[in-house]
């Protein structure tokens, strides 16, 4: 198969797809370092290619649902806390048989590696994972985790063997690029198919800063952009011809600010509540023209937390602001009121940190945006979720994850809700665990995560969905 290899970023306008419509080129907004990230702490760009490269267990199709991978099938016990799987029989890359030793292994390493970070948290209900025959391996829980084949699908948990994965795809780097290709099918353990490349295409990936992809988009360089967010929104208008090219995820997630200097103004609860409660969440992505848009005043979102009721319900917008203004001016006296942002640079930063700064006025405090290197006294915080569940949006804020203004006794009431196995307890510490948070007023949510795609023309294997998250498997497939 022929591809078109770009020398650099200023011949981004001479090549495009190859000519033989086997090729697919998709830039990842980001750094060009971005995919050559390696370890457990990876970049989107990267969480994609380790995805394509080394899957797990299960992973995820391209609307975002678990489909078998390494394992080709599994079983759940009654009571969630034992997930049986049968490996498929196939080899690593290197020939040697896939097993379940090397499954069990590789994923104790990696459990351990994740210790301290959110997913780490998400993983503490797995209490043991063992091997059970050849090609059997059991992962038990201490508590059911609804959602824990989604955890498993995630990037982190794809398996390696001698540092290499199983696929489905294969890697060449060249360059700023990587030259992904589909394995044929029996290097997976599937039935031999004669002229199984058919239908199939090859997938050139670059990652670029958000301007320079959304000019290679336009210009025809490039046929997907993916990993677009809020801050850079307002690029992806490339025209006239611009309708049915924009895709949003309805993503699910937390998107708001995190108090990262408790000190002054912000020194208090109630008045960390003040600024919270001053903003007019319907109207903050105004400017955007985002349909749909699910705004929230909770740390965990209504429809996660048992459909529990928004903060200040029985409050109008007006009311939340002559409330949170008595606060501030108590503490004001003739010294000016002032919060200091720090937001990533993007033009949809700009619009959002207009709309913040007037609802802010409104309440007498100034919102002053953080420059590069400035100390800042929030700082904007935007992460898609790996899983449903009132335990992933606690994880989040964990004392061992943000290390900011926290709560001790919330990760307790969290932890112990991972070891207890009766759902209706388990249920009521995550809700005490939440009042808790919520009482701190650490975080001032906003609603949903954005996240936005350029497509050109109706591109198999592309679905918008929740986790906002596209594989770049099912993108090799279509071609025509």
């Amino acid at each position: 198969m022929r591809l078109a290899i770009l020398a650099g970023l200023g011949l981004l306008g001479a090549c495009g797809a190859s000519d033989d419509g086997e090729t697919l080129q998709i830039a990842f907004i980001g750094e060009p370092g971005d995919l050559r990230d390696t370890g457990l702490r990876l970049s989107p760009p990267a969480q994609q290619l380790r995805a394509a490269t080394a899957e797990g267990l299960v992973s995820l199709d391209a609307p975002g649902e678990v489909i078998p991978a390494l394992a080709e099938r599994w079983i759940v016990t009654e009571d969630g806390l034992s997930y049986i799987f049968r490996l498929r029989n196939s080899d690593w890359r290197d020939g040697t048989p896939i097993l379940a030793e090397d499954v069990r292994d590789s994923l104790n390493r990696t459990i351990r590696a994740l210790r301290g970070t959110s997913l780490g948290l998400d993983l503490a209900p797995v209490s043991e994972v063992r091997a059970m025959t050849g090609r059997v391996i059991e992962i038990r829980l201490s508590s059911p985790v609804p959602d824990f084949l989604q955890l498993l699908a995630q990037p982190e948990l794809g398996v390696l063997h001698k540092g290499a994965g199983a696929g489905p795809m294969t890697l060449e780097r060249k360059g700023a690029f990587a030259q992904l290709e589909l394995l044929p099918p029996e290097a997976r353990g599937l039935p031999m198919r004669e002229n199984w490349r058919r239908g199939t295409r090859e997938l050139t990936v670059r990652a670029l800063p958000a301007e320079d992809a959304v000019a290679a988009f336009r210009d025809g360089t490039v046929e997907l952009v993916l990993g677009g967010r809020l801050a850079t929104l307002p690029l992806a208008d490339v025209g006239p011809l611009s309708r049915g090219t924009v895709r949003l995820d309805a993503a699910q997630g937390v998107m708001g600010l995190q108090v990262v200097r408790p000190a002054g103004l912000l020194a208090d609860p109630a008045r960390r509540e003040a600024l919270s409660m001053a903003l007019d969440r319907e109207t903050l992505l105004a400017p955007f023209n985002v349909a749909g848009w699910l705004s929230s005043t909770r740390i965990a979102p209504a429809a996660t937390a048992g459909n529990a009721p928004e903060r200040w319900a029985g409050l109008t917008l007006e009311q939340r602001q002559a409330i949170a203004r008595q606060r501030i001016a108590a503490v004001r006296g003739s010294d000016p009121a002032t919060v200091r942002v720090a937001l990533p640079p993007g033009p949809g930063s700009r619009l959002l940190f207009g709309q913040i700064a007037e609802d802010w006025a409104a309440i007498g405090v100034t919102a002053m945006l953080a420059q590069e290197g400035q100390a800042a006294d929030v700082e904007f915080v935007d992460t898609v979720a790996r899983m449903g569940g009132r335990a992933w949006y606690l994880n989040q804020f964990a004392c061992r994850v943000r290390r900011a203004l926290c709560s001790a006794e919330a990760d307790q009431l969290v932890a112990a809700a991972a070891a207890e196995p009766d759902p209706v307890a388990r249920g009521t510490m995550l809700a005490e665990a939440e009042e808790r948070l919520t009482a701190l007023n650490a975080f001032i949510p906003l609603g949903a995560p954005v996240r936005w795609s350029l497509v050109r023309g109706d591109i198999d294997g592309f679905v918008d969905n929740r986790w906002g998250l596209h594989p770049l498997s099912p993108l090799a497939f279509g071609a025509t």
